[in-house]
């Protein structure tokens, strides 16, 4: 696809109002973001693109439908799975969401040697404390675009991850935002600068892919 897209353009991009639309009558008030900078929204501008990372999108488009949202992303760059359970989950608890992002491990699979099974554990001790709170869950696979070079296996490392989010989000009742496999993957301007994070273009992306899996859930048919 090529990069001279812009926001209004964008076929895989929602305008808020549209957005709004597909979320009317949605029940959500508080919505909460824990993870690393995935979950942050951390990215570079993009021209064309608002400069907003993804979770301060959704919760914009929340707030068109419930003006008076309250809304917590204590998102780290750089969190572990194992540092998002023991810095933000409880702080997270007493926020009291009924919508809540959880992170998906990319941290956890920058090191030499991954441990998958100690993912697992410590995603399913986060998954347990968040189901307690009631919230609606959401998390994302990530996508082939995100590359980390130094590592040969990488692609194995990121389908071995994505297979556990999915295997323990169904679990849970969470809903999973894939990446993996989406068309914007192939799209020129939608890493930054570090290669690693999705610019405002991406951002964009999420957002919408958000709303609408947010609107499956309502079970609107014109989600897709």
């Amino acid at each position: 696809m090529t990069s001279d897209l812009t926001e209004e353009s964008d076929p895989y991009c929602l305008r808020p109002a549209d957005a709004a639309a597909l979320l009317a009558g949605a029940p959500w008030r508080r919505f909460g973001v824990i993870g690393d900078s995935l979950s942050a929204g951390t990215g570079d501008p993009c021209p064309g693109y608002t400069d907003l990372g993804w979770s301060d999108r959704v919760a914009g488009i929340l707030r068109l439908v419930r003006p008076e949202l309250e809304y917590l992303n204590i998102a780290e760059v750089g969190a572990t799975t194992a540092q998002v359970l023991a810095k933000q989950a409880e702080p997270m608890t007493g926020f009291a969401p009924d919508l809540l992002h959880l992170s998906c491990g990319a941290n956890d699979i920058v090191r030499r040697q991954p441990d998958f099974d100690e993912i697992e554990r410590t995603m399913r001790r986060q998954y347990d404390l968040a189901v307690g709170t009631g919230a609606q869950l959401t998390t994302f696979t990530l996508g082939r675009a995100y590359v980390v070079p130094v590592f040969p296996d990488w692609t194995e490392r990121i389908t071995r991850l994505n297979a556990i989010v999915r295997t323990v989000a169904a679990e849970y009742g969470a809903v999973v935002v894939e990446f993996w496999d989406h068309p914007v993957n192939a799209r020129a301007n939608l890493l930054s600068e570090d290669r690693i994070h999705f610019s405002a273009s991406g951002q964009a992306v999420m957002a919408a892919e958000v709303a609408k899996a947010l609107a499956g859930v309502l079970g609107r048919e014109d989600a897709g």
